[in-house]
């Protein structure tokens, strides 16, 4: 049952498109249409060749039956043949007979040896010589001054009914697959046309989640306005909560704070291992507090109607404040940027990531830094971070990026370590990549959302 209902709902990857779906729809109808109408306009034809010939057989029965003459002796004979040539040529298709109480009277001389069966009165089918399909004509006359009456009949090849028809039906054919042509063109323009306020929806789309604007806006159709204005207030009620998540969460980190510090100061003047162990405690609650916190700043901005942020405003700020912070190390640190990306997000979100690894680097290089940055593809960007110091091993890499877990213990800092960096990244699709740098540090290598 479950492959019976797995099958039933999957459908071919063309018809999952609007497009595709009404212009096979379309073609379709057409199709149908003009079958029909070449069907009917057969018929029509057909049956108006048809009532000609059998107007043309009656013309000449009745000039069959003018010419026919009945002598002293009440016998019936033709002396002068009707108005048709191919009457006189054996086998012709065109055939004429005269049956009378004792059988043939006369006949055509296109008949030569062969003689039609008696063939009932009025229009009718029957096979003539060389089994030729004829169309025939019958009628019953009494002549006068004959002893009996006599039935006249008029025979032809159907072969010239489809001659008269078969031009019509290659026109007909012709006509309605020109026809047919221009109407799938008319209806791809139709198709097109009428989806491309869907497009524009598509584009809009997009200009929001570049974060170059933040509703959807635009004039739509009377059908796609709807569809539009509920996006656009879906957007304000999604940014209105997230707004409201990331207020309470900051709100709530800044309320823990207070009575941290408070026990934190409390247990400086407690020695011995409850002081200790109460400290450490602290210390790891602040960690978890600034962490979370910053996951809640940067979980609304991903994939959002966020900011464009030029990547060199940043790097330019981030250099210049490093600078300063480690002078007294003499860490000479060198940005460089090719083209000029920009970032999809939040600033301080792209600061807390790029401060975090810059001062990471900055800490333990020996005397260099560097930073490069650029497009690495179709709508991302990459920055990597190189310094000279001691490095870490592949298993070091992997608990730097554990959550909670400081990769500089000893050194001065926050206490984040690379996790944060990590988890913000990932909350913009991003990727953190750490490696053996070429300086023989540590490289760390950021990939996130460009914008357009």
């Amino acid at each position: 049952n479950r492959f019976r209902l797995t099958m039933k709902r999957s459908k071919p990857p063309l018809f999952r498109s609007l497009g595709p779906r009404l212009v096979i729809g379309g073609a379709l109808w057409i199709a149908v249409a003009l079958g029909g109408a070449g069907l009917l306009l057969d018929a029509l034809f057909r049956d108006h060749v048809t009532r000609t010939f059998d107007a043309r057989l009656q013309v000449l029965l009745e000039t069959l039956v003018a010419v026919a003459e009945i002598d002293e002796a009440g016998v019936l004979t033709v002396e002068t043949l009707p108005g048709e040539p191919r009457f006189a040529r054996p086998y012709s298709g065109w055939y004429w007979q005269i049956d009378g109480p004792d059988g043939v009277v006369a006949r055509s001389r296109s008949l030569w040896d062969w003689t039609l069966a008696l063939a009932p009165v009025g229009a009718g089918a029957a096979t003539g010589p060389e089994k030729q399909a004829l169309r025939l004509l019958a009628r019953d006359i009494a002549l006068p001054g004959a002893r009996s009456g006599h039935r006249f009949v008029v025979a032809a090849d159907t072969a010239d009914l489809a001659a008269e028809t078969r031009p019509f039906r290659l026109a007909l054919a012709l006509a309605l697959a020109v026809l047919g042509l221009g109407l799938a063109v008319a209806l791809l323009a139709q198709v097109r046309y009428g989806l491309r306020p869907l497009a524009a929806v598509r584009a809009a789309l997009v200009e929001v989640r570049g974060g170059k604007a933040q509703h959807l806006g635009g004039d739509f159709p009377r059908e796609v306005a709807p569809l539009a204005a509920e996006v656009d207030a879906l957007l304000d009620h999604n940014r209105s909560l997230v707004e409201r998540a990331r207020e309470e969460a900051g709100n709530l980190a800044h309320a823990l704070k207070t009575p941290l510090t408070v026990l934190g100061n409390a247990a400086e003047g407690e020695d011995g291992a409850l002081g200790d162990a109460v400290r450490r405690q602290i210390e790891s609650m602040r960690r978890h507090v600034d962490h979370h916190l910053a996951r809640a700043r940067a979980a609304g901005s991903a994939g959002s109607a966020a900011g464009v942020v030029p990547l060199d405003e940043v790097l330019g700020a981030l250099e210049a404040t490093l600078a300063m912070l480690h002078q007294e190390r003499n860490v000479g640190l060198s940005v460089r940027i090719n083209g000029a990306p920009a970032f999809r997000g939040e600033r301080h979100d792209l600061e807390e990531m790029l401060g975090n690894l810059m001062d990471n680097a900055c800490k333990w290089a020996a005397a260099k830094v560097t930073v490069r940055a650029g497009a690495a593809g179709e709508g991302r960007l990459s920055i990597t971070v190189d310094d000279d110091g001691p490095g870490l091993t592949e298993p070091e890499r992997a608990a730097a990026l554990a959550r909670g877990r400081r990769l500089d213990e000893n050194a001065p800092g926050d206490g984040l370590g690379l996790a944060i960096v990590d988890d913000l990244v990932a909350l913009y699709g991003g990727a953190l990549t750490l490696a053996t740098s070429p300086l023989g540090g540590l490289s760390a290598r950021l990939e996130l959302p460009a914008s357009a």
